[in-house]
């Protein structure tokens, strides 16, 4: 069975073309596409999508507002957000209220594909410029917490590695273990921080300096 794929996008011609790419897929389709998200809620309890596309800038209700509402139902989808730009404030509080990543539009041909299948697996695609953002966020705001969430020393390596936006594979080769067992890894420090994917590992960490 096809990975079920939801749009939210208000360019109509990006969005058909999006539509069109997810559609030549062997393994994605598109189970619908929207021009704002108002009723977001519905549509993704109807479609019951595994991943959704959320542009930022909608008319009415905006992508950051909707990630949040979804949030609040759903902690399962992988959302992906849609941008323009890869500084945009906009993005952090996207990855704050839930997001499990983004795509720049001008990659979105291109890495669409790659991006979808990181958050299956869960990976969050981010930039460089992203990841300087959330630790910029966290030291803005001197967040201190006694939280202990007794990962083994190993854990805390991966979960260093995730923090410096390393892919699985990256820590597969630096630390010479396997891919599967980077895997398993990090399943088990999700379980433990009580979170869903890589973003939220990420801001938990600095949040709660699991890791520096």
């Amino acid at each position: 069975m096809k990975t079920g794929i939801v749009i939210y996008e208000d360019n109509i011609d990006f969005r058909e073309a999006i539509v069109q790419l997810i559609n030549t897929s062997e393994k994605y389709i598109c189970a619908g596409a929207f021009y704002k998200c108002n009723e977001v809620l519905q549509n993704i309890q109807t479609l019951k999508p595994q991943v959704i596309l959320m542009d930022i800038d909608m008319p009415g209700q905006n992508g950051i507002e909707a990630v949040s509402l979804i949030r609040s139902i759903d902690k399962e989808v992988k959302i992906i957000m849609l941008t323009v730009f890869d500084d945009n404030k906009n993005v952090i509080n996207s990855i704050c209220a839930g997001a499990s990543g983004y795509l720049l539009k001008k990659n979105s041909f291109e890495r669409l594909f790659n991006a979808i299948d990181d958050v299956l697996q869960g990976g969050a695609p981010m930039s460089a410029n992203i990841a300087r953002m959330v630790l910029e966020h966290v030291a803005e705001n001197n967040f201190v917490s006694t939280e202990k969430y007794c990962l083994s020393t190993r854990e805390k390596e991966i979960l260093h590695y995730l923090v410096k936006g390393h892919s699985y594979k990256m820590i597969s080769a630096s630390l010479h273990i396997s891919l599967e067992t980077v895997k398993t890894h990090i399943r088990r420090i999700y379980e433990k921080l009580q979170v869903h994917n890589q973003a939220e590992a990420v801001a938990k960490a600095l949040k709660n300096r699991i890791v520096k």
